[in-house]
């Protein structure tokens, strides 16, 4: 039914009441007016204030018109309740698609970390490899120069150990600026042979 025929019929009921409330007899008025204190009230908590001069007829239009007012907030409220369950609803599932996507990020941060920490103890193992072979280098190097120097004596060459350790260390860690060419004797050969 539509709001206007509500109405209608509310108003065609209070004119109605309104008739036969006229044409009730005085003794049920005086019961009423010797009922005990708390029927009475009880009964002006459900009633306006009354309003000088204003009959059965306009007391059934006002009252007509606060239930309409009433009605349309009741269909506003519930409009708004479904508008607020369906904005609920969309954020339930916003909030598990998040979560969903927090762990997944979570579990490849976690995965990323692990192989940084991992990447991390590569280097410092290949560093001190680098370190620990260029020390075996200089060993090494070290060895032969010691083997060279006796070839050369067994040879009867004379060479000075301190000037070729010395030469050898600059070998080892040279500088573009002061890099000192090796030279070789006369003669062409290394060896000191001719």
């Amino acid at each position: 039914m539509t709001q206007t025929m509500r109405l209608k019929l509310l108003f065609v009921a209070m004119v109605a009441l309104a008739i036969a409330g006229c044409t009730a007899p005085q003794s049920t008025a005086n019961t009423i007016a010797k009922a005990p204190d708390s029927d009475a009230a009880t009964a002006k908590r459900f009633q306006d204030t009354p309003r000088e001069g204003r009959t059965a007829v306009e007391s059934a239009i006002e009252l007509s018109e606060k239930y309409a007012k009433l009605s349309d907030q009741s269909v506003a409220l519930r409009q708004e309740n479904q508008r607020l369950t369906g904005e609920n609803e969309s954020l339930r599932q916003q909030l598990v698609d998040l979560d969903t996507k927090l762990k997944q990020t979570q579990k490849e941060l976690t995965e990323a970390n692990n192989l940084l920490i991992e990447m991390l103890t590569e280097l410092n193992h290949w560093k001190s490899n680098i370190l620990g072979f260029r020390g075996e280098m200089r060993d090494a190097a070290k060895a032969q120069l010691e083997a060279l120097l006796k070839v050369l004596e067994i040879l009867g060459g004379e060479a000075e150990a301190g000037i070729l350790e010395q030469r050898h260390t600059e070998t080892l860690q040279p500088d573009a600026d002061d890099a000192i060419p090796i030279e070789t004797p006369q003669g062409g050969e290394p060896n000191g042979m001719q």
